[in-house]
């Protein structure tokens, strides 16, 4: 029976990256969006073509009542997932005393909200059913070193490295290790608007990072030679902020 990985925010970037990496190492995907179904059936197709199975589940990761009632749905259905991607996320950069309540409450409802939103209906039913399963959340480089202008952002990214944290000595005797990702700055549509040759000089790979290569770390996690990594934060940064 094929092991089935959720990852939230999965029709672009990283998430997109992420479902095909995980479907060559034969992983059954099931993908997630909000309202973009057209590009999360293109990456459908593009999963199906590993040769595993793919389907996509449609919710808001802050409508608590939404996440629960979809997800645990699903898992009544197609049974309990081997392994969870919290990918989804969003920005709404601006500098503290101009920011705006609705850009506060956004970014932290759906970066931080979406970790209980989503993982709640989802750890009861891996524990009950013994599933030794893999948790992999996605931090930021904001998270660990701040970022002007990002204030929210950081404050969600951190609260999801202690969450991780926290989370993993709760599951740690159940087998089931959860751990954090953090990014530094990668080629997604979230950096469309920065000066990238700017930020290459700061960096001191001199690049950008590559979807693929936060993907590749993922599909690590998420093996079983990782079964004793659990509670950390590894960053893809290119030695930026170490």
């Amino acid at each position: 029976m094929c092991k089935s990985v959720l990852i939230t925010g999965s029709s672009r970037g990283i998430g997109k990256e992420t479902a095909v990496y995980l479907a060559k190492s034969g992983f059954d995907i099931v993908l997630h969006c909000v309202n973009n179904t057209e590009m999360a059936e293109i990456v459908r197709a593009e999963v199906i073509s590993c040769g595993v199975k793919a389907r996509i589940l449609q919710f808001d990761v802050k409508n608590r009542e939404q996440c629960f009632e979809v997800l645990s749905k699903d898992i009544k259905k197609n049974g309990i997932y081997y392994g969870v991607v919290l990918n989804a996320g969003i920005a709404r950069d601006n500098v503290f005393p101009v920011m705006e309540e609705n850009e506060w409450d956004d970014v932290l409802n759906t970066n931080l909200g979406g970790f209980y939103n989503v993982l709640k209906p989802i750890i009861m039913p891996m524990i009950e059913q013994r599933i030794k399963g893999r948790i992999v959340t996605m931090s930021s480089i904001s998270g660990l070193a701040g970022n002007r202008g990002q204030v929210n952002y950081s404050a969600a990214k951190a609260g999801i490295i202690g969450a991780t944290k926290a989370l993993s000595l709760e599951l740690a005797k159940r087998g089931i290790t959860v751990n954090c990702v953090a990014p530094g700055v990668i080629e997604t549509d979230m950096i469309k608007d920065i000066p990238a040759d700017e930020v290459k000089k700061m960096i001191p790979m001199r690049r950008l990072g590559r979807a693929k290569e936060v993907a590749s770390l993922v599909n690590y996690l998420m093996s079983e030679d990782a079964s004793y990594i659990t509670g950390q934060v590894i960053s893809v940064n290119g030695g930026l902020y170490r």
